[in-house]
């Protein structure tokens, strides 16, 4: 399996750049196991989002979105930015994050 370089970070490493946007980086305090159930969630929801649109399912792609959401806001990518958050409000963030989509079953 051939993998993608990761992509360039702003010099602060507050960012990435995909396709020329700005997007913000996850956070990498993250331990390692916790990223990669975290990535793994955020891609099973992705892919429910898509089933939902073929199926033009309105409720299972809002519940999907908000997986997608969930998870994006637990590895930093979205809500307050990792930079401006102490290592306990991080930890919960995570642990919340990870909490809540275990429950879903996503």
């Amino acid at each position: 399996m051939t993998r993608n370089p990761p992509p360039d970070r702003t010099p602060d490493g507050h960012h990435v750049l995909i396709h020329g946007r700005r997007r913000r980086a996850s956070d990498p305090g993250l331990p390692a196991d916790v990223a990669a159930r975290l990535r793994s969630h955020l891609m099973a929801a992705r892919r429910a989002v898509h089933s939902a649109l073929r199926s033009h399912d309105v409720r299972a792609e809002r519940m999907a979105r908000r997986r997608v959401h969930t998870a994006k806001v637990a590895l930093g990518e979205r809500g307050t930015p990792w930079w401006e958050q102490d290592d306990e409000q991080r930890r919960i963030r995570w642990r919340e994050g990870l909490t809540a989509l275990d429950e879903d079953g996503a």
